[in-house]
């Protein structure tokens, strides 16, 4: 008796050295047990048992593989003479793999990770057989919830400042490769916070869908818009024009850093751009002029198609003079726009060419949602007290304003 009992430990001992197969048959036998006592209840008799009572019979197995935390299990279902037995309690139709494994899979790509590195990540967890298209159409359970985030309702208008901005992708279409334009605006609620506001994808970028893009914001509650931060793209500008009158427009500070840096040559690069970057560093409207002024004075003799750009672009790049100091490097920052670009980058490069439009929609919308819940979460990008004094400026009084002096008006609001 002795000599069994030590054999019997020996051999527990063996198994518990190889914990995941003995975690995996525990699995197993557990899932095989419930299913065979739920295909007993449905047959009203125990299996292999005579009974008066019963009313179905058993007829051997169909095998379905499952694949869990755990690896991948063959688990063995019963079948029934009359009618069909499926488990819903442990499996849903069509799908074999375990909840959380999908959303190990679908994390993974939202983070960046390639389907061919996430096929390898789940050999390594113990599953075989998941190749980077069946991790592709696992992917696809974030379809609905990037739905859900891109046609909800705006419910915190009004939205004082928004930045738009387009980004170009690489996607397969009748066979081809082609560029697609998607298309990205981000705004300050009147909370205070930042907001993705919403995202889209269009054969290019031209006025008639950037049209298509604003009118679809304001539908589902874009209000009260009064600054649109944006490169110079003409269509866009046009479009900002059209759906959103009454509203200024700040020229991208990055953008036009780099657009003035094209027109000198590489070495002379670096100081043009401390020269610009000067303006936006000074405290008060007329400085900012006059320090505009004096950098375009010393372009003009070495740089004249430099000083030209920033002579035509004066209104465009110093609108945001118009505003409370308070509000000046949240509006001429390349933040947040820029920052969530080299993000949305970091992750599209992996993939490099996106099998269709959904497939790119997916993963930039489910990092523009993550992103969007980070600043829900985070401090506000504009206090309340300063935005007060933009979404209700005081109104002067007409009783004592000197006729010789010139005012300012505050911006008109759109509705």
């Amino acid at each position: 008796m002795a000599s069994n009992s030590m054999s019997d430990l020996e051999a527990i001992r063996k198994r518990l050295e190889e914990q995941g197969d003995l975690l995996r048959e525990m699995l197993r036998l557990m899932a095989e047990g419930l299913m065979s006592a739920e295909a007993d209840a449905l047959c009203n008799a125990e299996y292999g048992k005579r009974s008066a009572e019963r009313t179905n019979r058993r007829n051997g197995y169909r095998r379905r593989r499952w694949d869990t935390r755990l690896g991948t299990i063959d688990l063995k279902i019963p079948k029934l003479r009359e009618r069909t037995y499926f488990p819903y309690f442990l499996l849903e139709p069509r799908r074999r793999s375990e909840r959380a494994l999908v959303n190990v899979v679908v994390e993974s790509y939202v983070l960046g990770v390639s389907t061919r590195k996430v096929e390898r990540l789940v050999e390594a967890m113990g599953l075989n057989g998941i190749s980077k298209s069946q991790v592709s159409e696992l992917a696809k359970e974030l379809d609905e919830q990037v739905t859900a985030f891109r046609n909800r309702r705006l419910e915190a208008s009004p939205y004082p400042f928004v930045w738009m901005d387009a980004l170009s992708l690489k996607v397969r279409e009748e066979r081809r490769v082609v560029n697609a334009a998607v298309v990205i605006a981000t705004g300050v609620s009147s909370e205070g916070k930042r907001e993705i506001l919403g995202l889209d994808i269009f054969t290019s970028e031209d006025e008639a869908a950037w049209r298509v893009f604003l009118e679809s914001l304001v539908n589902r509650g874009l209000r009260g818009v009064q600054l649109v931060v944006s490169d110079a793209h003409a269509g866009l500008k046009a479009a900002i024009a059209s759906v959103l009158p009454g509203t200024s427009w700040q020229r991208c500070r990055a953008h036009f850093l780099r657009n003035v840096q094209t027109r000198v040559p590489k070495s002379a690069q670096d100081l043009v751009g401390s020269l610009v970057r000067s303006v936006f560093t000074q405290g008060d409207p007329r400085a900012v002029r006059e320090q505009y002024h004096s950098v375009i004075e010393k372009l003009q003799s070495r740089f004249p198609a430099a000083a030209e750009l920033l002579e035509e672009a004066e209104e465009d790049i110093l609108a945001f003079t118009a505003f409370p100091k308070e509000l000046w490097r949240q509006i001429w920052s390349n933040n947040p726009q820029e920052r969530l670009n080299r993000e949305i980058r970091r992750r599209t490069d992996v993939v490099g060419i996106f099998p269709d439009r959904q497939a790119a929609i997916r993963l930039i919308g489910a990092v523009l949602a993550e992103q969007n819940d980070e600043w829900l979460v985070a401090r506000r990008y504009v206090s309340l007290k300063t935005l007060e004094t933009v979404l209700n400026p005081p109104q002067p009084n007409n009783e004592l304003l000197d006729p010789e002096v010139p005012q300012q008006h505050p911006l008109p609001a759109t509705a």
